[in-house]
């Protein structure tokens, strides 16, 4: 039995063993349905030309761990951003652990995805946002949606600043041989509202790992979001990450994606806009070598005017990695006055380092100042020698030389913590001690 028709023939006994409401078992049985006719995506869907997911298919993956395993803090301490405090919504192989977690409900609501899908209490929000903007065509999406039942659940009252992060880390223990899990995240922030969030997902040893997660993310009238992915796996996870975010008028909605670990990594990054003067900010900063393979493909649909857009995704290849950028801004007829800038620049360390650059505009108003690039090239020799000449070793020449490329991401985050925490795993890649704190 492939993995597919596994996951088919699972669906009845998973739904068997949660309380599903009638409505949740529409939208389950659709998007199985939907999943069972498209299968996995292959390279003769344009959307997924650079990517294939043939490789990692094949492991006969556990769909439910046998056991609800347990860790120590300990062990996974150097995963959180310890040094600052956190709410955390933490799992383990799939299970919400609450050893580990650090949750709440005063003021505003940072908790599971269980509580909210299976509680009478919580039915009219998830009647309004429960998969609205994910979407209903993408098979993976729809697999998703057919087993979402554990994830993270935030939701952000109106005028709210919340005084810390929100860490949301999924750790796989490895206990099983091979281990499939279908987090399902949903953040709701209200009007006038603030929230930054880390997600991240982390592997304890090298069995196989492959996380298909949603997360869909609602922004209201000028309410602020800043989220954060930290991808740093090891190579025998495989993660394929679908994030929709929907923006009312004034807000303003950044994502950062560091990749930089994992043997397979998909982000799908789909912003659309729903009101006046939104702003949206996409960035990535990609460091991966051996055979490691890292696409993101992004999308922004501006479908309003007076709304802007800033993509700026930087990718360093060694080895035999593969890097993919396949961006598109979308500017429908009404949308005038937009403003959206994409920029994709790579560097190549090693001539078997592969890179596929797709960026895309389609813009269908008159009055608008887009614009995109692209660059692909090697290490500034001229630089380097400039460096060496004045004593800085060719090792760390070439380091400084790859973290000033990445830096114009870098400054842009907006927790201290984190910014010196992406420091010194970008110094860990390069193999060098930068020799200063940020």
């Amino acid at each position: 039995m492939d993995l597919k028709e596994k996951l088919i023939s699972s669906f009845m006994a998973f739904e068997e063993s949660i309380d599903v409401n009638h409505e949740l078992h529409d939208v389950r049985t659709s998007a199985i349905k939907n999943f069972e006719n498209k299968g996995f995506p292959t390279k003769k869907e344009e959307a997924w030309k650079y990517t294939s997911l043939n490789s990692i298919i094949k492991n006969d993956y556990s769909v439910f761990p046998k056991h609800e395993n347990t860790i120590e803090f300990k062990d996974v301490k150097k995963f959180f951003i310890h040094e600052i405090d956190t709410y955390k919504v933490i799992f383990v192989d799939g299970k919400f652990s609450s050893y580990l977690s650090s949750t709440t409900h005063d003021g505003l609501d940072v908790c599971l995805m269980s509580s909210a899908l299976n509680k009478p209490k919580y039915k009219m929000i998830i009647d309004e946002y429960f998969n609205k903007i994910a979407s209903k065509e993408e098979s993976l999406t729809s697999l998703n949606t057919a087993f979402a039942n554990e994830g993270a659940y935030i939701n952000i009252p109106k005028s709210k600043v919340v005084e810390k992060p929100i860490e949301i880390i999924y750790f796989s223990t490895g206990k099983e041989n091979a281990l499939m899990v279908q987090p399902r995240n949903l953040v709701i922030v209200g009007e006038n509202a603030h929230v930054q969030i880390i997600e991240r997902h982390q592997s304890l040893n090298e069995n196989p790992v492959l996380t298909n997660a949603v997360t869909e993310i609602f922004a209201q009238k000028r309410a602020i979001v800043d989220y954060y992915k930290i991808q740093n796996d090891m190579q025998s996870a495989n993660l394929i990450d679908n994030t929709y975010i929907a923006q009312k008028q004034q807000s303003h909605a950044s994502v950062h994606t560091f990749s930089f670990g994992g043997n397979i990594t998909r982000n799908n990054l789909n912003f659309y806009h729903q009101g006046e003067h939104i702003e949206s900010t996409l960035k990535g900063i990609t460091i991966i070598g051996d055979k490691q393979h890292v696409d993101h493909y992004t999308l922004v649909q501006h479908a309003t005017p007076n709304c802007e857009s800033h993509q700026n995704y930087k990718t360093i290849l060694n080895d035999s990695a593969t890097g993919v950028f396949n961006g598109k801004i979308f500017v429908e007829k009404e949308a005038q006055k937009t403003d959206a800038f994409q920029q994709n620049n790579n560097i190549l360390l090693s001539d078997k380092a592969t890179i596929n650059a797709k960026p895309q505009l389609e813009i269908f108003a008159d009055d608008v100042k887009c614009s995109h690039g692209c660059t692909i090239g090697q290490l500034d020799e001229t630089a380097m020698f400039y460096m060496q000449q004045r004593g800085i070793p060719k090792k760390e020449a070439k380091a400084l030389l790859m973290y000033a490329f990445s830096n114009e991401v870098i400054e842009s985050i907006k927790i201290p913590e984190l910014k010196q925490r992406i420091t010194k795993i970008i110094a860990t890649k390069l193999g060098v001690n930068l020799g200063f704190d940020l």
